[in-house]
C-alpha cells in the first residue's frame, strides 16, 4: 500500500476530535489574545514550516494591525510518525535582535523541536519571545521548560492530523483535527 493509499484509509476511519467550527472558534480566540498583546508592539511573526503554515494563515487573516512575517523550518519527523534528530532546513532571514517575536506552530506535542527553535531564537536576543499553537497534546512527556503561551485547543495523546498537522506528509489541509483510529475501535 502506498503512503497516499494509507492516508486515504486513515482519513476514512479517523475520529474527528475538533470540527471546523471548533477550530475556527479557537483561531478567533487566539487572534483576540494576540491582538491584545502584540497590537502596539511591531511584532515579527514566525511561521514554523510546514505544520505552522495553516495556523499562520488562519491567524494572520484575523489580525488587524501591522506586523512582519517570516518563517523557519526545523523538523524531526521527515514524513514519519515518530520523531528523530532535529534538522534545520531554514532559519529566519529577518534579524531577531530587539524584536518582539511570536512563533506560530500547529501543535505542541513533546516539544523537542519547539525547545530547539526557542533556544535558537533566544540566542539572537529578541525583546520578547512567545509561542502560539493551535493544539497542545495532553501528556506528561514534554521537554523540560518548553511551553506555548497561546493555546487554541487541547487534544488527547493520540496521533492527530489536519489544520497543519500531517499523517506522513498528507492531510495537513483538512479544516478539522482528526485522530488516527485506535486499533480495535469500532467505526
Amino acid at each position: 500500500m502506498s503512503r497516499y493509499e494509507e492516508a486515504q484509509a486513515v482519513l476514512q476511519n479517523a475520529d474527528c476530535l475538533h470540527d471546523a467550527a471548533a477550530v475556527g472558534a479557537a483561531y478567533d480566540r487566539l487572534a483576540r489574545a494576540v491582538r491584545a498583546e502584540y497590537g502596539q508592539l511591531d511584532p515579527l511573526l514566525l511561521c514554523t514550516m510546514i505544520g505552522g503554515l495553516v495556523p499562520t494563515a488562519e491567524l494572520i487573516k484575523r489580525l488587524n494591525f501591522p506586523f512582519e512575517l517570516d518563517y523557519l523550518h526545523a523538523t524531526r519527523y521527515r514524513g514519519e510518525t515518530v520523531g528523530a534528530g532535529l534538522v534545520w532546513k531554514a532559519e529566519p532571514s529577518t534579524p531577531l535582535e530587539g524584536r518582539h517575536v511570536l512563533v506560530i506552530d500547529d501543535i505542541l506535542d513533546e516539544g523537542h523541536t519547539l525547545a530547539a527553535i526557542q533556544s535558537a531564537i533566544l540566542g539572537q536576543r529578541p525583546a520578547s519571545l512567545k509561542t502560539v499553537v493551535l493544539a497542545e497534546k495532553l501528556h506528561k512527556r514534554k521537554a523540560p521548560g518548553v511551553k506555548a503561551e497561546f493555546i487554541g485547543l487541547t487534544v488527547p495523546d493520540r496521533y492527530v492530523f489536519g489544520c497543519g498537522m500531517d499523517y506522513k506528509e498528507y492531510l495537513r489541509h483538512l479544516p478539522a483535527i482528526y485522530a488516527v483510529r485506535l486499533a480495535g475501535a469500532s467505526t
